[in-house]
């Protein structure tokens, strides 16, 4: 057993020591957590494949597995769909045989797949293993996480198609990832130098206890005149993430005049709320006149016009199989917020 699981293990048991006090100390509250518990918890894979359990999977598996349960959202062949990023592309055949992908060093590259970034197989295997698919995570079973992770090493032209990874070959698989030499290790991130570390951190820094500065001071500014140039920036974005420009319509600093801020609490008849759109990150999945990952808002609005009380339903319980294969989990949201999106909705989605 590795010191890191050794370690686990002894937090555990200390974890479950002090719940046993808890109980002695403070009767009905707490209790040591089972072995079960700490068996359904324990399941990280490390770069060295400490904690891989033993199996196998073929990429043919793997494909009947991913265009049933991944496809949806990452595409048939791991080019995904306007929400999510592209899985595979970027890498070549010198890519494998260096270990270091040339086109991360190209500022003109239009993106970044994750077969270009990720260094370790290990790391595919277990976000697959612990977090998918999206809307049923740790659903598949050890051998569709092998088959899969097959059949997305198979895309990328790390393994051929008649393949089968296992724990058995899985060490010789991560000689062939595109980017394992772009991985560096001298950060302490892991204790001592157990995985060719460093014993101290690469940055060092000292906080500051007396005497602290408590005013910034801006050493570069965009002009008043410019600022609003090209538009306002935070309009500008788009409607998925939590990125946001700023508001250039307002001078730098200043607050929201009272009338507008009273406009998005609450906005006007029969108008697009966006402000609860973005807070509750309906964007992420739907979109005005397009399908991303669910229905757009102008379909849901011919579905259901007039429904205000049935849309507001569906956003609260969630619902599967009407508008496809991917279920829309319960959202957990403000009653009043769901009644404004769906009376917006019933009421034509009008932008």
């Amino acid at each position: 057993m590795s010191r890191c699981r050794e370690a686990l293990v002894g937090a555990l048991l200390l974890a479950g020591a002090m719940g046993l006090q808890a109980q002695e100390r403070f009767p009905g509250i707490g209790r040591a957590a089972t072995p079960a518990e700490v068996k359904a918890w324990d399941i990280d894979v490390r770069p060295d494949f400490q904690g891989l359990p033993k199996g196998s999977g073929s990429v043919a598996k793997g494909m009947e597995v991913w265009e049933g349960k991944c496809a949806s959202c990452h595409g048939v062949f791991g080019e995904s769909n306007e929400v999510f990023s592209p899985l595979v592309g970027g890498t070549t055949d010198e890519d494998i045989k260096t270990g270091r992908v040339a086109n991360l060093k190209r500022s003109d590259y239009p993106g970044r797949t994750t077969l270009m970034k990720v260094p370790t197989v290990s790391t595919l295997w277990d976000y697959i293993n612990r977090a998918m698919p999206w809307n049923a995570p740790k659903s598949l079973t050890t051998e569709e996480v092998y088959a899969v992770t097959a059949y997305l090493l198979n895309l990328g032209r790390i393994v051929p198609d008649d393949f089968v990874l296992s724990d058995r070959n899985i060490a010789e698989v991560q000689k062939r990832m595109p980017n394992r030499n772009g991985m560096t290790t001298a950060h302490a991130m892991w204790p001592g130098k157990e995985m060719a570390g460093a014993p101290r951190p690469d940055v060092a820094g000292t906080a500051c206890m007396s005497n602290c500065a408590v005013e910034v001071k801006v050493t570069s500014a965009l002009p008043d005149h410019a600022r609003n140039a090209h538009g306002n920036l935070a309009e500008q974005n788009r409607l998925v993430g939590a990125q946001r420009g700023a508001d250039t319509a307002r001078a730098a600093g200043a607050a929201p005049a009272r009338a507008q801020a009273a406009q998005a609490a609450a906005p006007a008849a029969g108008k697009m709320p966006v402000d609860l759109l973005q807070k509750n990150t309906c964007t992420a999945c739907h979109a005005p006149d397009r399908k991303l990952v669910g229905p757009s808002w102008s379909d849901v609005a011919k579905k259901h016009a007039g429904k205000a009380d049935h849309i507001a339903a569906k956003i609260k319980a969630g619902g599967a199989g009407v508008w496809g294969n991917i279920p829309m989990p319960p959202q957990a949201i403000d009653a009043e917020e769901a009644r404004r999106i769906s009376e917006w909705l019933a009421a034509g989605a009008a932008p």
